[in-house]
């Protein structure tokens, strides 16, 4: 394991007990429920799915939620412990994306939130996520992408991590962040087709409460009419083959 992701496994065990205060309560359960449905838009429903940067379960919930169940994977032993405790139909696993323990053809769907920026090699994750994926599967990845606002943040973390705050996200993990171009060619060259990049959020957590209520109140406006202004980036494509189980959203 490289001592990058070393780092990035140490700090989500770290700020694993405060998790779940930042995205499930208040404005942060708001935040993570509407990236969750847009990346839930589409995917079988009723199925087995992987959740790749899985943390604490609250996606896979979700998905337990709607009927299906699924396998979460994750770095951190911390996350993958409060992630049992949450969902009672789903298994966990600690391991890397990159080298995917699971057999061909395993999964009706893939997804990923807000974890793929700290891939060392998207492509081998991308080439063990379309091995694992059922024919006709599907794939969808959630991350910050390329903007104004991802522009200053390595700064912003670097600065933290010297300061030792106890943050989630806070430090000097080399993250990448993607356009939509690069993600497109990603996915690709990776085998999948019918690729559909969106971006996503425009209320963040952060913001004051008067101003997050009103970012909620224009962010579907800001996703479909000015998506540059949304800080996230949503990739989703589709394996060749037959198509996936009927029950879809």
């Amino acid at each position: 394991m490289s001592v990058v992701i070393e780092k990035v496994q140490q700090h989500y065990d770290d700020v694993a007990d405060i998790y779940d205060s930042r995205y499930d309560r208040n404005k942060g359960r708001f935040y993570h429920a509407h990236i969750s449905e847009r990346v839930l838009e589409g995917m079988p429903h009723g199925g087995r799915i992987l959740d790749l940067g899985c943390g604490t379960g609250l996606f896979l919930k979700a998905y337990e939620d709607l009927g299906g169940y699924g396998v979460g994977l994750d770095l951190s032993r911390e996350m993958i412990r409060r992630a049992r405790m949450r969902c009672g139909e789903s298994e966990f696993f600690i391991g890397n994306a990159e080298v995917l323990p699971f057999a061909d053809e395993s999964f009706d769907a893939v997804a990923s939130l807000m974890a793929f920026s700290y891939v060392r090699r998207p492509d081998l994750l991308l080439a063990e996520a379309y091995r694992v994926l059922k024919p006709g599967g599907r794939i969808a990845i959630c991350t910050l992408g390329r903007n104004l606002l991802t522009t200053g943040l390595p700064a912003i973390y670097t600065m933290a991590e010297l300061m030792r705050l106890k943050k989630i996200g806070m430090g000097d993990f080399g993250e990448y962040y993607y356009g939509r171009g690069e993600m497109q060619d990603l996915l690709a060259r990776s085998g999948f087709s019918s690729i559909r990049i969106s971006k996503c959020s425009f209320a963040h957590l952060n913001l004051a409460d008067p101003l997050f209520q009103l970012a909620r109140k224009v962010e579907p406006f800001i996703e479909e009419r000015v998506p540059r202004l949304a800080y996230n980036i949503l990739a989703k494509g589709v394996k060749a083959g037959s198509p996936c189980s009927p029950h879809e959203k």
